[in-house]
This record gives structure tokens, C-alpha cells and sequence, in this order.
């Protein structure tokens, strides 16, 4: 079956009326309803031709919606699939691909953290307070890094900061700030309670990889505990010493 021309019949009249002019022969009222006959079906064509044009033009703005909500959707699962939902720093798995990313290219400095004596929160206040100081603990961190680096949730109270082409003395400096920052005053939950977290950082040149900048400065995060927690401890290297 062939398909339906919207405009066949406008067609059939046109050609008709076209006919009519051609032939000189013709009465004059043969022209007038030839005519006539053409200005109904022109007007039919304009009538369609709007209803054509409204329904695309529904079509293109509700297509116009789908995309941008598409397109929102699809920023909302790539910020899930690497974002922490509890504190919005990255996940693990984002931490290790970007900063494997920037050793390519560059230098980095890793600061690897830990909250001091966070079981011990968790046990007397519950977990939603342990909750509470891993977020609020997170907003103080962002204070202090703001530009200069990434957040990352690598464990349940363990954090790292990548700090690309700071060198060891200012990613020290840096850390000790952070560090000064969680100290300062009484987290708001569990109320008055203070909180400390210790440090670790090390510092990986350019073709280096996350699992050695990340045990290195891990080691130190422990030598801080064993110094006996709130501190910042730096992986030596040649020529410098801890700071």
C-alpha cells in the first residue's frame, strides 16, 4: 500500500486549476471555480502545514527536555560512581584512577589521615556520631586544601589529600595547617567533644604510582600514632629529614 501524501488532494486541485489556466478556451466561471476550489484547499494546506509545525515544535521542545534531564542524569551517576555519598569526597576507586592519572604527568604530594580513637566515638555516641565527625571533619579539611588538592575517602575514618606539584615542605606545611584545623575547637557532634586525626605524607615524582606515594605515606600516618597521635610525620628523603 502506498503511503498517504498529507497533501494529496491540494496536489490533484493544483493540477486542475493549472489545467484551467492553461486553456484559453475555457468560460470565465470555470476560472472562478477553478479558483475557488484552489483558495479551499490552500487554505486546508495552511492549516495543516501550522498543525505540522506546532506538533514539531512540541516534539522539539519535549526532546529538548529529555536530553537535559538525560544529560543531568547522567552527571548524577558519575558523581555517585565517584564520590563518597556520606561526605561528598572522592571513593577509593576515584582516588587511586586520578591520582594514577596525574603520575603520568606530574609530581604529587600524599597526605594519608586517620581520626584518633574513633572506635571509641563510635562506641559511646553511636554511629550516627561517628557519622557526623567524618562529615564535619571533611568540611574542616576542605577549608585548609580549598585549590590546592583532591579529598578522598579511602576507609571508614581514613582519608587522603592528593596534592599535585607541591613538593614535601609545602605539602608538610599544608598538612600541618589541616591538622591545626581539626584540633582547633570542639567538633558540633558529639557536642563539645574535641577531635584529632594524625598524618602521613610522602611525596612521589612524575611515572610514580599510587600504591607506593600511598604505603609510603601510610607508614608515616602510623609513626604519628605512635608518637602519640595529633601529628603530622613526613616520609624522609634524601637530604631532608621528618618533619
Amino acid at each position: 500500500m502506498a503511503d498517504n501524501d498529507l497533501f494529496e488532494a491540494e496536489e490533484a486541485e493544483l493540477r486542475t486549476a493549472t489545467d484551467v489556466h492553461a486553456n484559453d478556451a475555457l468560460p470565465a466561471g470555470s476560472y472562478r471555480d477553478a479558483l475557488g476550489a484552489l483558495v479551499v484547499h490552500f487554505r486546508r494546506l495552511v492549516r495543516e502545514t501550522r498543525r505540522v509545525i506546532v506538533h514539531s515544535d512540541r516534539q522539539e521542545r519535549e526532546l529538548n527536555a529529555l536530553n537535559a534531564k538525560l544529560r543531568q542524569l547522567a552527571a548524577e551517576l558519575d558523581h555517585k560512581a565517584t564520590h563518597d555519598s556520606l561526605t561528598g569526597a572522592f571513593n577509593r576507586r576515584a582516588v587511586i584512577e586520578r591520582t594514577e592519572a596525574r603520575l603520568r604527568t606530574e609530581n604529587i604530594a600524599m597526605v594519608v589521615l586517620d581520626i584518633d580513637h574513633f572506635k571509641r566515638i563510635n562506641d559511646e555516641y553511636g554511629h550516627p556520631a561517628g557519622d557526623a565527625v567524618i562529615v564535619e571533619l571533611v568540611e574542616r579539611l576542605r577549608e585548609v586544601v580549598s585549590e590546592h588538592g583532591e579529598i578522598g575517602r579511602v576507609g571508614g575514618e581514613e582519608f587522603t589529600v592528593v596534592l599535585p606539584r607541591l613538593d614535601m615542605h609545602e605539602a608538610a606545611a599544608l598538612a600541618e595547617r589541616m591538622r591545626a584545623q581539626v584540633a582547633a575547637k570542639p567538633f558540633a557532634v558529639p557536642q563539645d567533644r574535641h577531635v584529632t586525626a594524625s598524618f602521613g605524607v610522602s611525596h612521589a615524582a612524575a611515572g610514580g604510582s599510587f600504591g607506593d606515594a600511598y604505603a609510603r605515606a601510610d607508614a608515616c600516618l602510623y609513626e604519628a600514632k605512635h608518637r602519640g597521635r595529633n601529628a603530622v610525620v613526613c616520609h624522609a628523603h634524601v637530604g631532608e629529614g621528618d618533619a
